[in-house]
């Protein structure tokens, strides 16, 4: 299960360079070095299902990151309880990880006690946004409870398998006029496999976009066809230019949905990639 040093740093350089050097020059020159707010680069930790939290925590030193968007998985963030949760609250915090958001969560149920026992794990664990799968009848009362805790909810598509939001096009049908704290998780490999292209997508939702889930797909219909950042079809410079453009102050979270019992060397491919794009657009991660 140990990735060697030496893979670990070919890999890195060469998508770094390799990455870098596929930049078109017309991203390049739209943002300078000085440009801000930069691409911030951060782990969903989905991609570490099969671990525990410890493990997660390990990797993500490795990989030099320091943010992430928490799930129930394992005991990545415990939603059960309380004290569980806080636990891993502060494992984060005493590794200087900062917990961004947390999700998918399900609002299945159009009940106060169900909303609010979600947006309290929430304001807990210290969320900028909830990345949720609701039900759309429950869509009016989550609004309310958007409002009295100022906590934003991000819807996350999940492309032409779900039975609503397929991309980010159908979340906005929904809550284009409810509070502009209702907004979208844009997953962008769903969102090619839907039929749209995640630069309009981005520039669709623009202030109601909330986090953005990462992933690189072969083939732009087949769900299984999901590679390493990099290795595919999807825009990684476009998209990271659209999120310039509309200046995105959430986080660009890595969902890695395969080889989930040994997923670090698509994860170091592909922040390395990643990294690349950044550094040949002028901009640190």
């Amino acid at each position: 299960m140990k990735t060697s040093l030496d893979r670990r740093s070919l890999i890195r350089g060469g998508a770094l360079a390799a990455a870098a050097a596929c930049v078109p020059a017309k991203f390049a020159a739209a943002a300078p070095e000085t440009m801000a707010p930069a691409i911030r680069l951060g782990l969903a930790s989905y991609t570490f299902r099969q671990f525990p939290r410890a493990k997660a925590i390990e990797w993500m030193k490795e990989l030099r990151l320091t943010t992430i968007n928490c799930k129930d998985v394992k005991d990545h963030l415990p939603s059960t309880s309380a004290a569980e949760e806080q636990a891993a609250i502060d494992d984060y915090k005493a590794a200087g990880i900062t917990i961004t958001a947390g999700g998918n969560i399900a609002f299945a149920k159009d009940d106060d006690a169900d909303v609010r026992a979600k947006f309290e794990y929430a304001k807990r664990a210290g969320f900028k946004a909830i990345v949720c799968d609701p039900e759309v009848a429950v869509l009016p009362r989550m609004e309310r409870f958007v409002k009295e805790y100022d906590i934003p909810v991000a819807i996350h598509n999940h492309g032409p398998e779900h039975k609503v939001f397929h991309s980010p096009a159908d979340v906005l049908k929904y809550i284009g006029k409810m509070d502009p704290r209702m907004g979208c998780c844009i997953d962008i490999g769903h969102t090619m496999r839907a039929g749209m292209n995640p630069v309009d997508a981005i520039k669709m939702v623009g202030p109601r976009l909330f986090d953005l889930h990462t992933k690189d797909l072969a083939t732009a219909t087949d769900r299984d066809s999901q590679v390493a950042v990099g290795a595919g079809i999807l825009p990684i410079p476009a998209i990271f230019k659209a999120l310039i453009d509309i200046k995105y102050k959430g986080n660009v979270d890595l969902e890695y949905e395969i080889h989930g019992d040994n997923p670090m060397p698509g994860v170091i491919e592909s922040f390395a990639y990643m990294r690349g794009v950044l550094a040949g657009m002028g901009m640190k991660a």
